[in-house]
């Protein structure tokens, strides 16, 4: 996949001075000595621990020369107007401090975190508790996806997917990049909330489509479960300081819902 991933962005990438870097965390499948050979252009980082993905994202970006900065995932494929579209779509609009595109699976299915409100009580609340699968066309159960926004049209958003996520580098570097305390997941929320509170808004390119096979680059394991909640938690922890009955109530909500699935998971394991 990350061969595939590679490809695609050179060949986006081919009318733009534009650098490549993979910053590899601990992987065991022998993939950067496969890939060093094929991509001599790129540059790898090799990490001897799993640092987590907004640590190294932040160290790929310590190093980039360019005046944008795109995150992307290993298990995404980019076409080749990408670039030119959402540079210039930031160029002319100097408000915009980052934009997220339209994601899609290998079955063209339409990813719907491709655009998503901020995570307020409300929707906390509808999601912990199913409501917002239940009731998937209401937008004000299901307000946190934003189904009210065309998904093939461009629209400011509260929060844009890690997936795929274009920034301005004075940007990136005002905020102060990824916050580290989130390991994997809630991390593309939090820069996207911290980016609207300086100043800078968020953009959804709905006329942009890439291709984002979700949940391939990882296992959702035990492991993972525990990673998904316990960012649940460090974003309630960090943005409801001033409530704590809200923030209470948040997080036993969110440790029910990690319990819920680390017991699907095991029922599913032994069928």
């Amino acid at each position: 996949m990350l061969e595939n991933c590679i490809r695609s962005v050179l060949r986006a990438a081919q009318f733009l001075q534009a650098e490549i870097i993979v910053v590899d965390n601990n992987s065991q499948d022998k993939s950067v000595a496969y890939l060093k050979p094929l991509f001599p252009q790129v540059l790898f980082i090799e990490n001897k621990t799993n640092y987590g993905f907004a640590k190294a994202c932040n160290q790929g970006a310590a190093i980039a020369s360019g005046d944008f900065f795109l995150f992307l995932n290993p298990d995404t494929e980019i076409p080749e107007n990408v670039f030119s579209k959402c540079i210039s779509f930031l160029e002319a609009k100097p408000a915009c401090g980052a934009v997220g595109v339209r994601m899609v699976n290998e079955k063209n299915e339409f990813l719907k975190e491709s655009k998503r409100s901020a995570p307020a009580l409300s929707t906390y609340f509808f999601k912990l508790f199913g409501l917002s699968k239940i009731f998937p066309k209401s937008n004000f159960f299901s307000g946190y996806y934003l189904e009210n926004l065309s998904e093939k049209e461009n629209h400011e958003v509260p929060v844009l997917a890690g997936a795929f996520m274009l920034l301005r580098k004075n940007v990136f570097l005002k905020i102060k990049g990824f916050d580290e305390d989130f390991f994997m997941y809630g991390e593309d929320i939090d820069l996207s909330c911290r980016a609207i509170a300086a100043g800078y808004k968020n953009y959804y390119l709905g006329e942009i489509t890439i291709m984002h096979q979700k949940g391939k680059s990882t296992d959702f394991n035990h492991q993972q479960i525990n990673r998904f909640y316990d960012a649940m938690k460090i974003f309630v922890r960090k943005y409801y300081t001033n409530k704590m009955v809200v923030k209470n109530s948040l997080l036993i909500a969110i440790e029910i819902r990690k319990q819920a699935a680390h017991l699907h998971k095991r029922l599913n394991n032994k069928q």
